[in-house]
């Protein structure tokens, strides 16, 4: 079981680790040092349930409603290019050097972009309910499955406490406009 843990935690760390937009806003969010507790709690507590489908068989669902991987793709395709547009206008026009705390929005207005990057985000489903979900499957017992699960969810919750609370080790760095631009 130990090894089994140990897999789905080396999995899911390494598949979260790359920095996408949620990433970047999770750490964006920790500079700032607003609703970081939050912030991380929702990134962490919705790639448990995406794990968890994941390991469970999310191909049972897919298989029920096979256009929903189609539309889900869609759906997020369309956010993040919304979004990666208005960073992008945002960074071009320049002048974001860190922001003081308390100077940006409220906790649910913050959390719903976080569901946006998460939810809608098609490489998350790939990830968790694909890549994992189908490492997974080379663990026949229940309990060996259930470590996996439990490695790749812990991988997650240290994953996004850590950037959210560890952002403010780099706050120095990201003072200046031209970090801003560059995340």
């Amino acid at each position: 079981m130990i090894a089994a843990a140990l897999t789905g935690f080396l999995t899911g760390f390494s598949l979260i680790l790359a920095i996408g937009a949620q990433n970047a806003f999770v750490l964006r969010q920790g500079l700032i040092g607003q609703h970081v507790f939050w912030l991380a709690l929702f990134c962490a507590v919705s790639d448990a349930l995406l794990i968890a489908a994941g390991v469970a068989g999310f191909g049972a669902l897919t298989a029920a409603l096979p256009a929903l991987p189609l539309v889900m793709s869609l759906g997020g395709a369309a956010f993040l290019i919304v979004y990666g547009v208005t960073r992008l206008i945002a960074a071009w026009r320049g002048g974001h050097a860190l922001e003081a705390a308390g100077g940006g929005r409220a906790l649910w207005p913050t959390l719903g972009i976080a569901a946006a990057f998460t939810w809608l985000n098609p490489h998350v489903y790939l990830d968790t309910l694909g890549l994992i979900g189908a490492v997974s499957t080379g663990f026949a017992a229940l309990a060996d499955k259930t470590a996996f699960g439990i490695g790749a969810v812990a991988a997650s919750f240290v994953f996004f406490f850590g950037l959210a609370y560890g952002a403010r080790l780099i706050a120095p760095v990201m003072r200046s406009a031209r970090a801003w631009q560059v995340l």
